[in-house]
């Protein structure tokens, strides 16, 4: 069975958007090149990508957009598999996309599919109904050192109590920190 692995950029206080959509500012923060070569190493292990729809649309239209800086990350977003999921999306038109209406439901069935990772990239409300279905089996999370004082929180209603095991910490020259943990 392959694993179902969260990732994505947080402030120290626990923001992953500014108070626009899409104002991912903070990320400037930590980006550099070992963050792309983290990104690549993520995304050579992954078969398939996980959005919620509002994470969709942004992103299709950034990386169907891309420009030739954004190299080889550009060319295995725009041809990896990936699953929106959604209940009022009627359409996915970025290369090689599916629609999933009910994640808790879907998500395991997928999961036992394919022979790559599964990564769920932003979808701050779709992270958190997979963590409260207990469908993650790693978090992997970027933290931006910066405060933002507003903006989106990456979980917004809470979640329940959960014990994670500490897999991995990478200290970034940016300043910025991975942390990989997997459940108890």
């Amino acid at each position: 069975m392959r694993k179902l692995i969260m990732w994505n950029v947080v402030t120290l206080d626990g923001y992953f958007e500014g108070e626009k959509s899409w104002d991912l500012s903070f990320h400037g923060q930590v980006y550099g090149k070992e963050l792309e070569e983290f990104s690549l190493i993520q995304l050579n292990s992954a078969d398939c990508l996980v959005f919620g729809a509002t994470t969709y649309k942004g992103m299709a239209d950034y990386w169907t957009n891309a420009n030739e800086d954004e190299g080889d990350v550009a060319k295995y977003m725009n041809r990896i598999q990936k699953l929106v999921c959604s209940r009022t999306l009627q359409t996915a038109n970025w290369n090689n996309s599916i629609i999933v209406k009910d994640a808790v439901l879907e998500i395991p069935k997928w999961k036992q599919e394919g022979n790559g990772d599964m990564f769920v990239f932003g979808s701050g409300n779709l992270s958190e109904s997979l963590l409260k279905a207990n469908l993650f089996d790693e978090i992997r999370l970027c933290v931006a050192p910066v405060f933002l004082g507003k903006g989106k929180l990456l979980f917004q209603e809470g979640i329940p109590e959960k014990n994670l095991n500490l897999i991995e910490t990478r200290a970034l020259t940016t300043g910025g920190v991975i942390l990989r943990y997997g459940f108890q």
